[in-house]
């Protein structure tokens, strides 16, 4: 005879079934109710600060100063440390602060023997260059008129009323007044805000005064900073936290190694090749090729349109032989130079990258544009390792094996 419930006997409530589900328990079960009201509380928080921002406009412009100081420190940790691991191989063991020190004395004589040789030669091209430049274009502009008023276009054009003379004309009028104009307002912003342009130049110089501080103890302790993270973070998550930490670390070490070092390499070989064509302006337009490629796909095409204006204008055989160059530079930095310099430790998509770069170059400038690809980097470091995780929670409370992840 089947019995009664009694008072005493437990009976499921609504509350504890919904709990009990599989589905709110890969979610977190009871934890789920905590996270919505955490959630909530962080929106609240976020509208608050919103409506009191300006109560932390020190914060904001503390950060804005640190934030560059890091950057070059952080930059020169990473092209720094490999040596002093190096030096710290060797049977002899050398204390890591006279390493440092030796170091800052060869960065600083390199410094300076470029500043010398090289400095002075790229500063005269680079004046000449920009009195030059316009005449470039103009002559450009006269080629491609030329071009059209001898080609079957011409007859397409009159047919449309479509003026292409006077278009390109205006067009260069109002390139020449613009770059007239520019020139006028630095002129003119440099005259009558000599109080500004103090407080800048002290800005940098405090910067390069700060940076070799800052450089320092991130080399001599640097190695400390992953244990002193790991220590906020409760006992059972240091392991995942430790892998996600060497994961970013080893991004960002490849990224700035690898790319310095292709840029150099890129630099090198346009200077090389320029200067066989004998194109005009090889030293600059090779250094600016190497600064430009520091910024991927879209660098290098910045920094062939200079000498495509000036390879157009002397002669088409000219142009021929400068897309030679840059066909075969691109070939070996693409085959060669940075899969074994730099390898598939990123392996970010072509077309992310420039995804990224555009994204990060509308939100932050130029800054965006250099920091994007590594903080990209990083970030697809910690949501790969999220994804791991909710993998292996989600298979926990999978009962059908053929509906488990594969891990």
């Amino acid at each position: 005879m089947e019995r009664e419930k009694g008072f005493g006997d437990r009976v499921p409530s609504e509350k504890s079934a919904f709990f009990s589900t599989r589905f709110i328990r890969f979610l977190g079960g009871k934890n789920l109710l905590f996270s919505l009201i955490s959630l909530v509380l962080l929106g609240l928080v976020i509208f608050i600060f919103n409506k009191v921002a300006f109560i932390f406009y020190p914060l904001q412009v503390l950060f804005e100063v640190v934030i560059l100081l890091g950057v070059l420190a952080i930059i020169g940790y990473y092209l720094l440390r490999p040596f002093i691991r190096l030096a710290e191989k060797g049977k002899g063991k050398v204390p890591r602060g006279i390493v440092i020190l030796i170091l800052y004395i060869i960065v600083a004589a390199l410094i300076t023997l470029i500043s010398l040789l090289v400095y002075p030669f790229l500063r005269d091209q680079f004046m000449n260059l920009v009195q030059e430049f316009p005449v470039y274009f103009m002559s450009l502009i006269e080629s491609i008129v030329t071009y059209l008023n001898n080609s079957r276009f011409n007859e397409l054009f009159m047919k449309l009323n479509f003026d292409y003379d006077a278009v390109l004309t205006d067009i260069t009028n109002d390139l020449v007044s613009t770059v007239k104009d520019t020139f006028a307002n630095i002129a003119s912003t440099v005259a009558s805000g000599i109080t500004g342009f103090v407080s800048t130049l002290t800005g940098i110089l405090l910067s390069l005064v700060t940076v070799p501080f800052i450089l320092f103890y991130l080399l001599y302790e640097g190695e400390k900073m992953p244990k002193f993270i790991l220590r906020i973070f409760p006992p059972r998550m240091r392991n995942e936290v430790g892998q996600v930490l060497k994961e970013m670390d080893k991004q960002v070490s490849s990224y700035i190694q690898g790319q310095i070092l292709v840029s150099i390499c890129i630099g090198a070989m346009m200077t090389i090749g320029f200067l066989i064509i004998g194109l005009d302006y090889a030293l600059l337009l090779g250094f600016l090729a190497m600064i430009t490629s520091v910024v991927p796909y879209l660098g290098p095409a910045i920094a062939i349109t200079p000498a495509l204006v000036i390879a157009i204008v002397n002669s088409p055989f000219m142009l021929i032989k400068l897309i030679i160059v840059w066909t075969i530079v691109q070939l070996i930095e693409g085959k060669f130079i940075t899969p074994n310099i730099m390898g598939k430790s990123l392996s970010v998509h072509p077309i992310t990258i420039i995804f990224v770069l555009l994204t990060a170059g509308s939100l932050f400038g130029v800054a965006g544009v250099i920091l994007g690809i590594p903080g990209y980097a990083l970030l697809k470091v910690v949501v790969s390792h999220f994804n791991a995780l909710v993998k292996k929670r989600y298979n926990r409370f999978e009962t059908d094996p053929a509906n488990k992840y594969e891990i």
